[in-house]
């Protein structure tokens, strides 16, 4: 197939009452057609740029032409993987009951009417919020009232942060919860996630907090052998693949990590894992590839930081955070650090304070920085009292917290580059540690938030001095 088939996606059609597929395809005047797949390089196929807008004109002639659209079922599959992804769909539609039948069905169904909806109110909201940045979830198909049985808003999740998290498919940081039961409340902490429904909503799915790990009996039918009871309790991976049976006679491949929060085993499926060809800067062989994609720790040298330092390092898959990441030995660290020094923590060498530039940090805040989350902090105050704002997280690399304008947790999903604040830490650096640059070096005032370079009266101070004018 032409390279150009990477950025492109071809549209299937399957009729009520049929589990045959089809290609959706268009004539001259742009009406809705439907063709039979072939090899996928049929020139009358409708092929969609990920960037472009076919796929809403299409959806908009269908809606226009068709009495009855619900008679249709459409799914998006990309053109360099059409053989396969339709074979694979058209086995799924022999038994589409079968749990992990429905998983890959609903993973390229796209609905007509949703979709234009999105599209509309994507399109409203960019207009009138431009900077605002999307996420893999559509709030607008999240049921936020059955969150409300939990003593959760949404407003509430907004304004913690976590409502960011769950819109990109990830667990929220601890929360507490209440549970009403007739005249009882339960009150408990948990982690929040959202789970898709047979409609195509999302519902919360609770994770309670553990008291334990359960280790010690079979998980689906896996049992855990002392090695790797030691390694979830370690570095929170089984690290190998195990084959558990969610439904009797059936084998399914996983992947196992410890969710260190909530001491729950999470899965996440082998044939899901995409391998990386390179992890951060650095290319990978295929041995490391084959080690990495069977949830081995592999060793990694030259590796660049976000300083553009380089450093070696161990990097493992995580089936709870869904992505790969490095793995630190700490049991020397912690080791040494059993002094009468209450206040702090040592998670990858890195010291968790309960108070940070004047802010006492909260037990969950502390937990959330332990655990590799990024937490909020506002009205910290340097030394000269000026106070400043920022995200705050724990830097494996170079083993210090990190200040940072953005959220980086949001940006990461996002591809974007995030560095720390340079106002902020211009600010702290002066004010706190007496460190100058060409534009601070004669000034004696405190530099005040956000402030990089002295003001206008801050400089005609400055250029007084340096004329030996009396101020």
């Amino acid at each position: 197939m032409d390279k150009k088939l990477k950025d492109q996606d071809i549209l299937l059609v399957k009729e009520e009452g049929s589990n045959e597929l089809k290609v959706a395809s268009s004539d001259k005047d742009g009406k809705v057609k439907t063709a039979k797949p072939d090899n996928g390089e049929n020139p009358d196929f409708l092929r969609i740029d990920k960037n472009a807008n076919v796929f809403e004109n299409f959806f908009e002639n269908f809606m226009r032409q068709t009495k009855d659209p619900t008679r249709f079922e459409f799914f998006r599959i990309p053109a360099e993987k059409f053989q396969e992804v339709m074979q694979k769909l058209q086995e799924a539609f022999k038994n589409p009951e079968k749990t992990e039948s429905k998983e890959f069905i609903n993973l390229y169904r796209v609905d007509p009417e949703t979709f234009l909806k999105n599209q509309k109110q994507t399109q409203e909201s960019s207009q009138t919020q431009s900077s605002q940045q999307s996420h893999a979830i559509n709030p607008d198909l999240v049921d936020w009232k059955k969150f409300e049985r939990y003593g959760i808003t949404r407003d509430g999740l907004e304004k913690s942060g976590n409502l960011d998290k769950l819109l990109d498919y990830q667990k929220t940081n601890v929360m507490p919860v209440a549970m009403k039961f007739d005249d009882e409340t339960l009150r408990s902490d948990a982690r929040f996630s959202l789970r898709r429904q047979d409609d195509g909503t999302f519902a919360p799915s609770i994770h309670l907090i553990r008291h334990k790990p359960e280790l010690e009996r079979p998980y689906f039918g896996v049992k855990f052998t002392e090695e790797d009871k030691q390694n979830l309790l370690t570095t929170g991976n089984l690290g190998r693949v195990v084959e558990a049976e969610f439904k009797k006679g059936e084998k399914t491949p996983i992947l196992l990590s410890l969710d260190k929060q909530t001491n729950e085993l999470v899965a996440f499926r082998k044939e899901w894992l995409k391998v990386p060809e390179t992890y951060k800067g650095t290319k990978l062989d295929e041995e490391q590839k084959q080690k990495l994609g069977n949830g081995e720790k592999v060793k990694i040298e030259g590796m660049t930081s976000t300083k553009g330092k380089s450093f070696d390092g161990e990097v493992q898959f995580n089936a709870d955070k869904r992505y790969f990441e490095l793995i630190f030995d700490n049991n020397r660290k912690q080791s040494q650090n059993q002094k009468q020094d209450t206040q702090q923590s040592e998670p990858n060498g890195v010291r968790i304070p309960k108070k940070l530039f004047g802010v006492d940090l909260t037990e969950m805040q502390q937990k959330d920085l332990k655990a590799g989350q990024t937490i909020y902090v506002a009205g910290m105050k340097d030394k000269k009292g000026q106070e400043f704002n920022a995200y705050v997280k724990v830097n494996p690399e170079e083993r210090k917290l990190d200040f940072l304008k953005y959220n980086p947790d949001k940006a990461k999903k996002q591809g974007t580059e995030v560095t720390p604040d340079e106002k902020h830490k211009t600010q702290v650096e002066v004010n706190s540690k007496g460190k100058t640059n060409e534009a601070t070096k004669d000034l004696k005032e405190p530099l005040k938030q956000g402030q990089t370079k002295p003001d206008e009266k801050q400089e005609e101070k400055q250029q007084k001095k340096r004329t030996g004018l009396k101020v």
